[in-house]
């Protein structure tokens, strides 16, 4: 009997998995054809919250596009203001003080462990364990508080400007961070206690959605996706920006491959960006936080301009064409999840469904940031 007889014989149906489900972590619709338990094929459909924000980005001035950068990956919203202000710097020249640097890098990675925080809680909640995310949200609410006191905002940051940063931290702000990394550190070998060693995560996540090194790179997959597939490539050390060459950390890398290394690679970032925190709060400079004579009204040289950040799910930057005017010609923005998710396709062929949402939530998606 011929192949094609063989699939006609078969008894396949199809499922749709959201885009109003808790597994797809937003507004995320897959398609999958399921041949009785495995899959057979599964296609993710964008668009149900499509906000045009690269439009938004040329018909808008270059100040008027910065509340959009906090609302693209929200929970990891700050490395994405640092690369609209670096983008920006680039092109017209500006240089930023070495203290406002510090500082952008600071809360940064505070940014980056509350992400992976709630990745954290809401990847084990997936799996049925309520409890770890109660543990994971205190945590995260210590954050939030530190970078409301100097922000104004607890998730869609605005902070950054063209030139440093909108203000200053102040003593509390240094000894609260402190504090937290000292009430911090101890908690994640509790995480590994409570969850990394318990025998049914293990069951869930070892050898589950193997990625291969070729086909991260076939789909572009970058962060800890990639990392967790043996290729250590972070943009902070490979294409180093801001003060992160003048600081000392360690890129969590692992060869396994599969959906416990990425959670690995997440859980040991938030290790390395505590290392980051103190470090840079050790060095941070005195001086201003706002180069001098900034132009309200920016207008890049006519040129094409790039610029890329490590951002909490892997590379993301930005390219512009500027006309020389105060808007942009052409924005384009490069995310990492429609990147990550976009391997999903050929990676969960012959998976079972329970294992795909697994694999799934070890990809860590924000769909607003994939569906931009």
């Amino acid at each position: 009997m011929s192949s094609l007889a063989q699939s006609q014989l078969r008894e396949t149906f199809e499922l749709n998995i959201g885009p109003q489900h808790p597994a797809t972590h937003g507004v995320l619709r897959i398609k999958v054809v399921m041949d009785g338990e495995y899959i057979d094929r599964a296609e993710p459909i964008l668009g149900y919250i499509h906000r045009m924000h690269e439009k938004m980005g040329e018909n808008r001035t270059w100040n008027q596009f910065w509340p959009n950068m906090g609302r693209l990956d929200y929970l990891s919203a700050m490395a994405y203001n640092h690369c609209y202000a670096g983008l920006m710097e680039r092109a017209a020249g500006i240089e930023v003080p070495e203290r406002a640097e510090y500082i952008r890098v600071i809360t940064a990675e505070l940014n980056r462990i509350q992400s992976h925080l709630l990745g954290f809680g809401a990847y084990i909640m997936d799996l049925g364990g309520f409890t770890p995310l109660m543990y994971a949200m205190d945590e995260r609410e210590q954050i939030l508080d530190l970078l409301e006191s100097v922000t104004g905002s607890r998730l869609t940051y605005c902070y950054f400007r063209f030139g440093g940063v909108y203000n200053d931290i102040d003593d509390d702000f240094i000894t609260g961070t402190r504090a937290f990394l000292k009430r911090f550190r101890p908690q994640i070998p509790m995480y590994h206690k409570l969850v990394t060693g318990n025998a049914i995560l293990m069951d869930r996540l070892i050898g589950v959605g193997p990625i291969s090194a070729d086909m991260c790179r076939k789909y572009g997959a970058t962060g800890p996706v990639l990392r967790g597939s043996g290729v250590n490539y972070d943009i902070r050390r490979n294409e180093p920006y801001s003060v992160y060459p003048e600081l000392d950390f360690d890129i969590p890398v692992y060869k396994e491959c599969d959906s416990m290394a990425r959670y690995m690679v997440r859980m040991d970032e938030m290790v390395q960006s505590c290392r980051i925190i103190e470090n840079a709060l050790n060095k941070l400079p005195e001086g201003p936080v706002m180069a001098e004579k900034v132009p309200k009204a920016l207008k890049p040289p006519k040129g094409d301009y790039h610029y890329a950040v490590e951002a909490a799910r892997g590379t993301f930057s930005m390219r512009t064409v500027s006309d020389g005017t105060n808007t942009s010609y052409r924005m384009r923005l490069r995310s990492p999840t429609y990147s990550n998710v976009s391997l999903f396709e050929e990676a969960s062929r012959g998976m079972l469904l329970s294992d795909a949402l697994a694999f799934l939530g070890s990809l860590d998606p924000v769909i607003p940031e994939m569906d931009r």
